[in-house]
């Protein structure tokens, strides 16, 4: 993550890894295939880490779905360093790219008891989980402005008052 914060990983090599890591390149090829298989397997464990942290709550109504954006905000600020920089705009990661299939997913199926036509639900999915990454990137680069809980507030309701919430 240090090395990331200072350039792309395409410019990070196994050396500067090993170097920084304090550990030899044996070591790290016996684990990873290269720098780039290194960065998957921390983002797939990020993903796994937030999919087990938010499999342990039901989201079934609204408050329900506030709370699985608390605890989603709670786990992002835990994690705020790491996630600040997989989810930098200049980063050359896919870890936004994991974050959506993740969210989507989620998204599916915690909310097909909503009854909404698939077709259609593939666009609110999208719109949804897009704005919210945006704003929780916002959130983050922001230095975590609000608490947890009150930017799970901001969330829910843009998603279920949209512009009419703001009132």
């Amino acid at each position: 993550m240090k090395l990331l914060k200072e350039k792309p990983i395409s410019s990070i090599t196994v050396k500067e890894i090993c170097e920084l890591a304090d550990i030899n390149r044996s070591t790290f090829y016996s684990h990873y295939s290269d720098q780039f298989d290194l960065l998957d397997k921390i983002e797939e464990e990020i993903i796994d880490d937030m999919t087990r942290y938010l499999s342990q709550y039901n989201y079934e109504t609204e408050q329900d779905t506030l709370q699985m954006f608390e605890k989603l905000l709670e786990y992002l600020a835990s994690k705020q360093e790491i996630c600040k920089t997989l989810l930098h705009e200049k980063a050359d990661t896919t870890f936004q790219k994991k974050v959506i299939v993740f969210a989507h997913h989620f998204f599916m199926k915690n909310w097909t008891s909503v009854h909404i036509d698939e077709d259609f639900s593939k666009y609110l999915s999208t719109f949804i989980i897009s704005g919210s990454i945006d704003v929780m990137k916002k959130w983050l680069n922001n230095g975590m402005d609000k608490s947890p809980k009150e930017m799970a507030k901001i969330i829910n309701d843009l998603i279920n008052k949209g512009l009419a919430g703001t009132k």
